[in-house]
């Protein structure tokens, strides 16, 4: 029997496996479509959307804070209201301010890229699973909603003005991540970087996908049903989190 590393103790956050690599794909494939819901499909508008993800997203990242263990449901619910805060977010960056979506990507990964710097000359290390105490997790969450936003950015400014369209943007993705895959396996690079390298590379590739269920034929999407489609993907993750037991990470005592 092989006895537990006395040296290290359980995360707040899940072991960064194939199995969260899976659940935060399709995480951010409903953040697409269950952020257009709000927006578009039921006309709240951007701004009022993001307010009200914005107010739930607080209260789940409070809520993630106060507790002392890992819990799967509120950190993928946390993760969801991030990633839908993100779409919402990001659409209103890049068309209700009118900065484009090439200005939007420039504009959100500077904040992501100056919150992973706040977090590295305050703390003196960034570390995706090591969260002891208030500020190294504000700034998770914090760098993840950052990502969330960016990745919703990217996404669009490659399938529409960069003229890839949906799946060719999320063929671009996809191959981007198994680009860093590669780097994990084969190379030493940081681990920290290719962390954050592949979360924020996971959510452009659910926002085509997202785009690609819910938007009009015309547009090249199969025009699907918002609510529906969001309902599907909700449905795939809750049975994600029962076939595939999320585990906390472990990170040194």
């Amino acid at each position: 029997m092989i006895k537990p590393d006395m040296d290290e103790v359980a995360s707040k956050v899940p072991a960064v496996t194939l199995g969260f690599w899976a659940i935060k794909i399709l995480a951010t494939t409903l953040g697409e479509t269950a952020g257009d819901t709000l927006s578009m499909s039921l006309d709240m508008g951007y701004l009022v959307s993001t307010a009200i993800f914005g107010g739930l997203l607080a209260l789940f990242i409070a809520a993630q804070i106060k507790a002392r263990t890992f819990h799967p449901a509120l950190y993928w619910t946390t993760i969801l209201a991030s990633t839908t805060a993100g779409t919402t977010l990001a659409d209103f960056a890049t068309r209700s301010l009118g900065i484009g979506y090439s200005g939007g990507s420039l504009l959100l990964l500077t904040l992501v890229l100056g919150s992973l710097a706040a977090w590295k000359a305050t703390l003196g290390r960034i570390a995706s699973d090591d969260l002891r105490g208030m500020r190294p997790e504000l700034f998770y969450w914090v760098t993840i909603t950052f990502s969330q936003t960016l990745g919703t950015a990217l996404g669009d400014w490659l399938a529409d003005t960069g003229g890839r369209g949906y799946l060719g943007a999320a063929v671009i993705f996809a191959l981007a991540l198994a680009g860093v895959a590669a780097l994990y396996r084969l190379t030493r690079t940081s681990r920290v970087l290719l962390f954050w390298a592949a979360f924020v590379l996971t959510r452009p590739l659910g926002a085509a996908v997202g785009d690609f269920l819910d938007k009009p034929l015309a547009s090249g999407g199969l025009d699907l049903s918002r609510p529906l489609a969001s309902a599907v993907l909700l449905g795939a993750i809750a049975l994600l989190l029962v076939v595939i037991p999320q585990r906390a990470g472990r990170h040194p005592a």
